[in-house]
Order: C-alpha cells, then sequence, then structure tokens
C-alpha cells in the first residue's frame, strides 16, 4: 500500500509536502498521507552533543590538543531544511547524508575559533585556562554569521582535556616538579630561619633580662658604697672632730701644766724634792746623800759603809 502513517515525538519538527508544497508542519505531528507524492522532512529539535578533538598550535608554537564536546539544537527548522536534505524514506531513514554534514560544518566552524584563541595564549596560558577558551570560543560561535545561517543554536562548548605533547609534558612536569621543590626547600629555609630569629629573640630576651639583673645588682652595689662611703666620711668626719678634741685637750693640758712648772723651773730640784716633803723620809735623804757622793765621787778617796746600813736600806718597809 502506498498509504503511510507518520507519528513524530515532540522533539522533531515534520514537515509534510505536497505537489511542492507545505500541506503540515510543526512538532510532533502524526498522519497519514500519500507516499508516492509526498515527501516528508523530519528535523531533530532536541539538543545534541557532538565530540571533538582539535590539533592546535599556541603563541610560543607548542603543539596542543584540545578534546571536548560542542552542544548545540537547531532553533530554526525551517531555515536548516532549506539547506540541507532532512526529507526522510518510508522506513524512516534519512534519504540523504546531509544531517550528518551539519555536525561536520558546526565543528569545523568550532575549529576555526578555537584556533584563533589558543594561537593567542602561550602554552602554559592554554593548560590552565580552560574555562577561559571555553567563554571566548562560545561567543565567537553565538555571534557567527555561518552558525545563525544553518538556523542552530550553539549552547555549550566544554573542553575535557588539553594536552601538550608528551615530550612537553614530560619538560613541563619536570620543571614544575622543580618548582615544587623549591617552593619545598624555601619553606625548610624559611622555616629554619624563622626558628633562628625566633631563638636569637629568645637570646636577646635574655640576655636583656641578664642585663637588667646585672644593672639592678649594680645600683644595688652602688647604693651600698654610697652608704659606706657616706659612713666613712661620718667617721672621717666625727675621727677629725676628735682629733682637733684631743689635739685641743693636750694643748690645754701643755699650757696648764707650763702654767704650773713656771714658777719653779730655775728651781733646784733638791729644793723641790725637799719642799716635796721628801725630807721626812730616811731613805730617800740617804739615797739623795749616796747621789750627791757619787757626783762627787772623785773628791772622796775612800767610803766605808757599815752592814747595818745596808740591811736597814735594803729591808722590807712592809715587815
Amino acid at each position: 500500500m502506498s498509504i503511510r502513517y507518520m507519528k513524530a515525538p515532540p522533539t522533531t519538527y515534520v514537515m509534510q509536502f505536497k505537489d511542492g508544497r507545505v500541506k503540515r508542519e510543526g512538532p510532533g505531528l502524526s498522519f497519514f498521507y500519500w507516499a508516492p507524492t509526498t515527501t516528508v522532512v523530519a528535523v531533530p529539535l532536541s539538543s545534541s552533543d557532538v565530540p571533538f578533538v582539535f590539533n592546535e598550535v599556541t603563541q610560543d608554537f607548542q603543539a596542543v590538543t584540545l578534546q571536548g564536546q560542542l552542544t548545540y539544537r537547531v532553533s530554526d527548522p525551517k531555515l536548516l531544511s532549506g539547506l540541507l536534505d532532512y526529507s526522510i524514506k518510508p522506513s524512516g531513514e534519512y534519504a540523504s547524508e546531509d544531517p550528518s554534514k551539519l555536525e561536520e560544518r558546526l565543528v569545523q566552524i568550532a575549529q576555526v575559533r578555537a584556533r584563533t584563541v589558543v594561537q593567542s595564549m602561550p602554552l602554559r596560558e592554554v593548560l590552565v585556562s580552560a574555562a577561559t577558551i571555553e567563554g571566548k570560543v562560545l561567543a565567537a560561535l553565538r555571534e557567527t554569521e555561518a552558525v545563525r545561517m544553518l538556523g542552530v543554536e550553539v549552547q555549550g562548548f566544554a573542553l575535557l582535556s588539553t594536552r601538550p605533547t608528551p615530550e612537553m609534558a614530560r619538560a613541563l612536569e619536570a620543571e614544575a616538579r622543580e618548582a615544587l621543590q623549591r617552593r619545598a626547600d624555601e619553606a625548610i629555609y624559611a622555616r629554619r630561619n624563622a626558628a633562628v630569629e625566633q631563638e636569637r629573640r629568645i637570646k636577646e630576651s635574655e640576655i636583656a633580662t641578664e642585663l637588667s639583673v646585672e644593672a639592678g645588682k649594680r645600683q644595688i652595689r652602688e647604693a651600698q658604697i654610697a652608704a659606706d662611703i657616706a659612713v666613712e666620711e661620718q667617721r672621717a668626719s666625727f675621727m677629725d672632730r676628735w682629733s682637733e678634741n684631743e689635739r685641743k685637750a693636750a694643748e690645754a693640758k701643755a699650757y696648764a701644766l707650763e702654767k704650773t712648772l713656771a714658777p719653779v723651773r730655775n728651781v733646784d730640784w733638791k729644793v723641790l724634792m725637799a719642799a716635796a716633803g721628801g725630807g721626812n723620809d730616811p731613805k730617800l735623804n740617804i739615797a739623795l746623800a749616796f747621789r750627791e757622793m757619787a757626783e762627787n765621787a772623785q773628791k772622796i778617796g775612800e767610803l766605808n759603809m757599815s752592814p747595818d746600813l745596808l740591811r736597814s736600806l735594803l729591808a722590807n718597809p712592809s715587815k
């Protein structure tokens, strides 16, 4: 039979052409049609993901591989159906390979825009700026006239990985590893330096404490020395005053003695002895007599003393 039935899901825009004119169109239609004179066009409206792999060169002439996916949806199915053949066979398959060419065209347009962005950036920046590249490429795709002419809306451009060549990857890994090692060494040095600095501060604090203690001790010693000096000064002053007083007392005694002895200075001592009452002592008188004889010994020829006289002189007065 040549009468067929068409039933499309809501995500498919269907157009029924008969005699060169659109008989009915819209998403999710279902109808019977006469196959020999009818052409059915089905354009999917759901979003689709297209994977891609781009090999590009960065600003510093380094090869890089971009891998990700492009998300799009048909926004104007009538415009797209006018550019590509979306007619279907009675079996439901597309009558041509044009529907698969849409993804190829979008990937090519995306690669051109990605190349423009990547060539303006050095390799290091490309490897760490996936979000920046995604934003720039997506904005460029939405503003591209070739995309709008296809009746397509680009919904997303996502980078899943950005890889340099294996040799460059190893070089970057080695450089990054060395940088991390340097940072680790710097951290160790900074930690040791901080420890040394802390130790220095502790030593300075200890020295300052010792200096403060020594200063306190020195002040105590100075105070003690000052007290000793004050005591010695007071003692010296006392000794000076005592010496002065003793000198004055001695001078007074000497003056008194001089005045006392002045009247008898020229008197014979014998007279003074007699005046003092020594004449009443027989022994003293005998002693004076012997003194007189000793002074005149050259005039004495012979002297005789009786034993009784000597015995009386040697006798103990207490007996």
